[in-house]
């Protein structure tokens, strides 16, 4: 322990933040056991997936210009279809970011006319202007599609009354967000999922059902494709890269729905058959098949920061004792001040730019200025240790990743020791905290 606490110390942690982590992360053992075991199915689950469809040598070589008879890209298709049980999938370096896939997989299943239905609130930031609810230069309110939105109930439950009033005629495809994005809303299980499926296949069986899976993939035995979505969509600088993965989005669903999502991405009549892979195989296989375990880490350390900051007094989303669906972890401090000096704290454990001071600023896309801290190996993943928020009321940070369980527990640390020394937490605070964290491991 006092070895532990020395290199601790260098990296500028003191003995009261240290000691209570020790604390909190004694009180976890038996619920991170629990994460371990799931890692361990979802590891065989991928490990199933590369064998059956024969992952060889020349799968990771890739290609060049056109792409054409491209193995390695066809056979991830093919890997990625059969872990996520459908019937096929699009996994591809020329999509961007989480925002370009799921933009993909509305533009290419929508037409002039259709309405979207969105029955969990109102989407991720990035999406309202895809969708036109921020009026946007090709959004697809300009090609006449339309928007339709219910709220969750204020316990956080699906409001079944108002969907299915606002299911109609014009209704073609309904996008459920697994993950909270920046509200404070809870995550959805796939369970939970499944249930909103069934009730609007019930009143609509020909209408798509889509999930943003961003931050989900891995958190459990079950994928949202497993209880009836027809299609999944997520990046793959989240969790399925497993912090390898350089670029890249992927859609897994029905085949005609991916088809269509493939003639956007390339063209009418190219679909699947172009797009070169350009070197990236290698690491879209190997960090495919390291995401169970790089996940569990990362929700490790969401469960750690979860327990380290309510003990502390502040709302945390989920809590510290939830069952978790996604690896993002939420914390509300209430001013600016408080989001800023955790976002720094987060910086300075990076590996890679630590000695940079993040600070808000005009994101595209965002209607608020926007904090993000995410010293990575690759720019912006998000699967590696980062931390971002809006800085407009209610000021909540949003923490996830960490490619370690190890780095994440230091992260968090690093980031409470930030409110520490800018006097926005006393130390008397923490030690608090932690005899309290010791009574309950008692």
């Amino acid at each position: 322990m006092n070895i532990g606490y020395k290199m601790y110390e260098a990296l500028g942690i003191s003995r009261e933040v240290y000691e209570y982590g020790e604390t909190v992360a004694g009180n976890l053992a038996e619920r991170f056991a629990g994460i371990d075991a799931t890692a361990e199915y979802n590891q065989l689950k991928v490990l199933r997936g590369m064998q059956d469809h024969q992952v060889s040598e020349a799968c990771l070589l890739g290609t060049t210009g056109y792409g054409y008879n491209d193995l390695g890209r066809d056979t991830l298709e093919q890997v990625y279809a059969s872990v996520f049980h459908t019937e096929d999938a699009l996994v591809r370096p020329q999509i961007t970011c989480g925002t370009h896939a799921l933009a993909l997989a509305l533009m290419s299943n929508l037409r002039p006319g259709d309405e979207i239905l969105s029955p969990v609130g109102k989407p991720y930031d990035t999406l309202e202007e895809v969708i036109g609810i921020r009026p946007s230069r090709g959004s697809l309110a300009e090609y006449g599609v339309t928007y339709a939105q219910v709220d969750l109930l204020p316990d956080g439950g699906f409001d079944y009354e108002n969907i299915r009033r606002a299911i109609n005629g014009r209704t073609r495809l309904v996008t459920i967000q697994r993950s909270k994005g920046y509200q404070t809303r809870p995550t959805l299980s796939v369970a939970r999922i499944g249930e909103l499926i069934a009730f609007v296949k019930e009143i609509r069986p020909d209408v798509i059902c889509m999930v943003d899976n961003c931050y989900g993939e891995f958190v459990e035995i079950q994928e949202p494709s497993d209880v009836g979505a027809d299609m999944v969509v997520g990046s793959l600088i989240k969790n399925p890269g497993g912090g390898l993965a350089p670029i890249g989005g992927y859609i897994a669903g029905r085949r005609e729905c991916v088809e269509n999502a493939a003639y956007r991405l390339t063209s009418p009549g190219l679909g699947k058959e172009v797009g070169a892979s350009l070197g990236a195989l290698k690491d879209f296989y190997q960090g495919f098949f390291l995401a169970p375990t790089v996940t569990a880490g990362a929700l490790k350390g969401a469960i750690f920061a979860a327990n380290i900051y309510e003990g502390l007094g502040y709302d945390v989303v989920p809590d510290g004792r939830e069952s978790r669906h996604d690896i993002i972890q939420a914390v509300t401090f209430g001013t600016p001040e408080g989001v800023v000096a955790f976002c720094q704290g987060i910086q300075a454990a990076a590996p890679v730019d630590s000695h940079v001071n993040p600070e808000p600023w005009d994101m595209p896309g965002y209607d608020a200025q926007v904090i993000m801290a995410a010293g990575a190996f690759v720019s912006g993943s998000s699967i590696e240790l980062s931390a971002d928020g809006p800085i407009k009321p209610p000021y909540a940070v949003y923490f996830q990743g960490g490619l370690t369980w190890e780095h994440a527990k230091f992260g968090i640390l690093r980031s409470l020791q930030s409110l520490v020394d800018k006097g926005l937490l006393g130390a008397e605070d923490v030690v608090r905290a932690s005899e309290k964290s010791k009574k309950s491991l008692s």
